[in-house]
């Protein structure tokens, strides 16, 4: 498994150095484990390109399906350094890992805004680490649309653990809870008070809390007025931890890792696991006959002249989008 960077873009084929390659020839090197086939899969995924859908027909995951951890948290909570230090504890530890990082998108290109990203280049060069820039184009939750799909063929690839880094945390951005197994929000002294806390919602999509540069003042304030609003939440079979953590020193990554393995347990003892599953897949497939009937009402309002401007004179979006899908029946 060749180590490869994927920084985001705009063109599927920018990997292969302008080379084409045929959906057969994308499988092939896909199961060999060129890293390549896998960034370009993705890329596919991104454009929502139907031949993708080809490819991920034909692939099997490879045995169990790797942990997915999400960190969310608003910008400035060390974030990219924390999601740095548990690929090298997870690399100690003999998992292969594959991190997706939801950056948004330049208003110019298109592309995914690097970010930080830099600080996780001293893993550039392990064969055994992934790490693609996906760019949010928009998307309010956070996440990008495709990474459900890009989880899938990381899984068919065979990572032992994928981690999702996301945008920030926001009213609007808690989409990873519905993505990733365990989530994780990053918080930090001296960035808002509890009140804003409450309003993003971190107390809802939090399984593990982590108080980064913990070296801070401030830092057991943030730790007293979490575990007073966690006293007010409705009781659960999981009661998030609180972890102090200081990554750029490396500190408390030990704990976290061991947090995230204790949810995991707990979601295969109690069910819960399965029933994530199930959601998240009903969710997609939710998503993805929003995506098609989009699809379809914008060409037959394209192709039909006569029926938009039956909709400019009538002015019912409802009526005319229910006569454009009635016509698949």
């Amino acid at each position: 498994m060749a180590s490869w960077w994927c920084w985001g873009t705009t063109s599927p084929y920018a990997f292969w150095a302008g080379s084409e390659l045929n959906e057969a020839d994308l499988e092939t090197r896909f199961r060999s484990g060129d890293t390549r086939a896998l960034a370009r899969a993705i890329s596919l995924v991104e454009r929502r390109d139907p031949s993708v859908r080809a490819l991920e027909a034909t692939l099997r995951p490879k045995g169990q399906a790797p942990g997915v951890v999400g960190f969310t948290g608003a910008p400035g909570t060390g974030k990219s350094t924390l999601v740095d230090g548990v690929v090298a504890l997870l690399r100690k530890r003999e998992n292969s890992v594959a991190v997706l990082a939801t950056d948004p998108n330049s208003p110019f290109t298109g592309g995914a805004i690097l970010g930080d990203r830099i600080r996780m280049q001293r893993h550039a060069l392990d064969p055994k680490v992934f790490i693609r820039s996906m760019g949010a184009r928009g998307h309010l939750g956070g996440l990008s649309l495709a990474t459900r799909e890009a989880i899938r063929l990381l899984w068919a690839f065979g990572f032992d653990q994928v981690v999702i880094e996301t945008v920030g945390v926001g009213q609007s951005e808690l989409e990873v809870a519905a993505v990733a197994d365990t989530t994780v929000v990053v918080l930090t002294p001296n960035l808002g008070d509890g009140v804003q806390m409450i309003k993003a919602g971190i107390l809802e999509i939090a399984d593990i809390f982590v108080v980064n540069k913990a070296d801070l003042d401030g830092h057991a304030r943030v730790v007293t007025e979490l575990r007073s609003m966690l006293s007010l939440a409705p009781k659960g079979n999981w009661k998030p931890p609180i972890l102090a953590t200081v990554a750029a020193r490396q500190d408390g990554l030990e704990d976290l890792w061991e947090a995230v393995l204790a949810h995991r347990r707990h979601l295969e003892s109690s069910g819960r696991g399965r029933q994530l599953a199930e959601q998240r897949l009903r969710d997609e497939t939710a998503e993805v006959a929003a995506e098609i009937a989009r699809e379809r009402i914008r060409r037959a309002l394209a192709d039909d002249p006569a029926l938009s401007a039956r909709l400019l004179d009538t002015g019912t979006p409802y009526g005319t989008a229910e006569e454009i899908l009635d016509r698949g029946r």
